[in-house]
């Protein structure tokens, strides 16, 4: 906390990267914004930044032997199903989670995206359209509500699910057309 929105930044590359620190980052970040609403938003600008430094730290790691390593742990019909299934729509499991307030895992998807060789330019884009509105929406939340913002999101626990997954089936979507429009135009995946 005494690092202010710079400390935001190293816990979030942390946090990203491998090292779980369940709900620390937005927990930080609503502490910031709570108790100097001046800096909300530049704590949720370094906590995107920090967010998707950490992420790329992990799919590097994984784009370098973690598809040997996925191979090994999954069987050979089962392994390809998921290797067309998670091309093709993989990036939605990347985006929930990245764009959820719920605890949900996200170090596995980044870690597959990375593995099956997910173009970099998707992947930038996924996380950073996902930590940008989730990082965004909690500075401001904790302007307007203060201490009160994590009680404001339990209490709206089924609005804030309902709006990630709205979100997540739009990026789908998006997705999908965006790869469909390359294909027409001959653009290699």
């Amino acid at each position: 906390m005494s690092w202010g929105p710079h400390g935001l930044f190293f816990l979030a590359i942390l946090d990203s990267a491998g090292l779980p620190v369940v709900g620390g980052v937005d927990a930080l970040l609503i502490a910031i914004a709570t108790n100097n609403p001046g800096q909300a938003y530049l704590a949720a600008t370094l906590a995107v930044a920090g967010s998707l430094a950490g992420s790329l730290v992990l799919f590097g790691i994984a784009r370098k032997g973690g598809e040997v390593l996925l191979t090994k742990h999954i069987s050979g019909r089962r392994g390809a199903r998921l290797h067309v299934w998670f091309q093709r729509y993989g990036l939605v499991t990347v985006f929930i989670p990245a764009i959820s307030p719920l605890p949900l895992p996200m170090k596995i998807p980044i870690f597959c995206a990375g593995a099956l060789q997910v173009r970099i330019s998707y992947f930038i884009a996924v996380v950073l359209a996902a930590r940008a509105m989730r990082y965004f929406a909690l500075a401001y939340l904790a302007q307007r509500y203060g201490h009160e913002t994590f009680r404001f999101l339990v209490s709206h626990g089924l609005l804030v699910a309902a709006v990630a997954i709205g979100l997540a089936i739009a990026a789908a979507v998006g997705l999908r057309i965006y790869q469909r429009h390359e294909a027409a135009l001959g653009v290699p995946e």
